[in-house]
C-alpha cells in the first residue's frame, strides 16, 4: 500500500515513520509512504499558500489552486492515481470497518489542511472521501493521518507478527465486542492475581472465559456495540 501526505509540515513525520511497526513494513516493503510539501506548488520568492476569506472572517484560508497543482501532480507519478482523503472534523467518523473498507484499495493522497481549511473549490475539484477521527479540532491534518496510516498499516498482510492480532482486536469484523482483559507475569502484583482459569490449561474453558468477558466489558463500556 502507498500513502502520499501532502502537507505545510513533512518534517511532522520524519521520527514517526522511523518507529516500530510501521518502520519495518516500510523496510520489508509491504507500505510506503512519501510526503510533499504544498508549498512546492506555489510561486517564489513568497511562496504563498494561504490568503484571507471573502466575505471577512478569522484566519486563513489555504488557496485552492496550489493544494489542486500538488494533488493532481503527486497523482500522476505512479499509476494507480489513488483516492484523496482529506482529514476533516466534517468528515464521516473513521471506525474499524471503514478502515477494513479502505484497506481493500492499493493508494492514498492523504490532504491534511492547516489554519482555517481549504477554499472549497478543493473539494468541489478532488472530490476526495472526507473523514474524521473525532469530534474534535486539531491543529491540522497531520495527526489525523498519522492515524489512518497506523491503523491501516495493522491490516495490511505480513505486517503483524500474528496475522490472528486483527481478529481478536475490539471492533474487527470478526469480533465487534471489546477485546477481553489480558494478562502476564507476575500472577500476583499488588493483591491482583491473574484469573485462574487462564492458568488451568483447559482452552475451551479459556475461550468461554474470554468471550463473557469481552461481552461483559462490552456491556458496561459500549453498550452501543451490542
Amino acid at each position: 500500500m502507498r500513502f502520499d501526505v501532502l502537507t505545510l509540515f513533512p518534517e511532522i513525520f520524519s521520527g514517526y515513520l522511523g518507529q516500530s511497526l510501521l518502520h519495518k513494513a516500510i523496510q520489508r516493503e509491504l507500505v510506503s509512504i512519501h510526503t510533499h510539501q504544498l508549498r512546492d506548488w506555489t510561486e517564489p520568492p513568497h511562496h504563498r499558500v494561504d490568503d484571507r476569506p471573502y466575505g471577512g472572517g478569522p484566519g486563513m484560508i489555504l488557496m485552492a489552486e496550489p493544494v489542486v497543482a500538488a494533488v493532481e501532480a503527486v497523482q500522476a507519478q505512479v499509476n494507480p492515481v489513488g483516492q484523496v482523503i482529506l482529514l476533516t472534523p466534517q468528515g464521516e467518523r473513521l471506525s474499524q470497518p471503514l478502515l477494513e473498507e479502505l484497506a481493500l484499495a492499493p493508494r492514498y493522497l492523504l490532504l491534511c489542511g492547516r489554519y482555517e481549511g481549504f477554499d472549497q473549490r478543493v473539494i468541489d475539484v478532488l472530490q476526495p472521501r472526507e473523514i474524521s477521527i473525532g469530534d474534535y479540532i486539531l491543529n491540522g491534518g497531520e495527526v489525523g493521518a498519522m492515524v489512518l496510516i497506523d491503523a491501516l498499516v495493522r491490516l495490511i498482510p505480513g505486517v503483524l507478527g500474528d496475522e490472528q492480532s486483527n481478529l481478536q482486536d475490539s471492533f474487527s469484523r470478526a469480533n465487534r465486542l471489546l477485546e477481553y482483559p489480558q494478562y502476564t507475569r507476575p500472577r500476583s502484583f499488588r493483591g491482583w492475581d491473574v484469573p485462574e482459569i487462564l492458568l488451568s490449561g483447559n482452552h475451551g474453558e479459556i475461550e468461554r472465559w474470554r468471550a463473557a468477558e469481552s461481552h461483559r466489558r462490552t456491556l458496561e463500556r459500549r453498550r452501543d456495540l451490542l
